[in-house]
């Protein structure tokens, strides 16, 4: 199981890694939609890989047999692998390569807010909430805990539906 799952997690990790300093460049620009599509169908990309990791586990390490919780089990720890270099590959972005990039994205999300036609209300509030996640993004702990959240639940859900339709007695 662990050849799979290293071999599936880092492959994964590596497309939504990619895929979301890809999307970075696109940050305060017109094309943020660009940015945000090719970050999310990176984590979709990726998910993807759970599926693939686990049929690879029931035909060649299981006999062509798989239970649902083996299957799970296997589809859990490769969306772990891949999210936890997901989180790596922030944290060097964020802390190394771009260190302005927490007022990037802050930027963005009030932007944002004042592209959709929100009042002054809405725009100071978002400048709040923005101040508040700044702090939050500046303790490496809770930024890659923020960031984990990002990937991991659909990783998740790729993992049972894998496991409910690629199980085999």
């Amino acid at each position: 199981m662990k050849r799979t799952v290293w071999t599936y997690g880092l492959i994964s990790g590596a497309i939504v890694s990619g895929m979301m300093v890809g999307s970075l460049p696109f940050l305060n620009t017109a094309d943020f939609r660009k940015g945000d599509f090719l970050g999310y169908t990176g984590i979709v990309v990726a998910a993807l890989l759970v599926f693939f990791g686990v049929r690879s586990y029931r035909e060649n390490v299981a006999a062509g047999r798989i239970t649902f919780g083996r299957g799970l089990a296997v589809g859990v720890l490769i969306a772990l692998v891949s999210s936890v270099c997901y989180v790596a590959a922030w944290e060097i972005m964020y802390f190394g390569v771009m260190p302005g990039v927490g007022d990037k994205l802050a930027a963005c999300m009030v932007d944002r807010v004042k592209a959709s036609g929100a009042g002054p209300e809405k725009v100071d509030a978002m400048v709040k909430q923005t101040e508040t996640f700044k702090k939050l993004w500046a303790n490496p702990v809770t930024n890659a805990a923020v960031t984990f959240i990002e990937p991991f639940p659909v990783g998740l859900v790729a993992a049972l539906i894998s496991a409910a339709a690629l199980k085999r007695k």
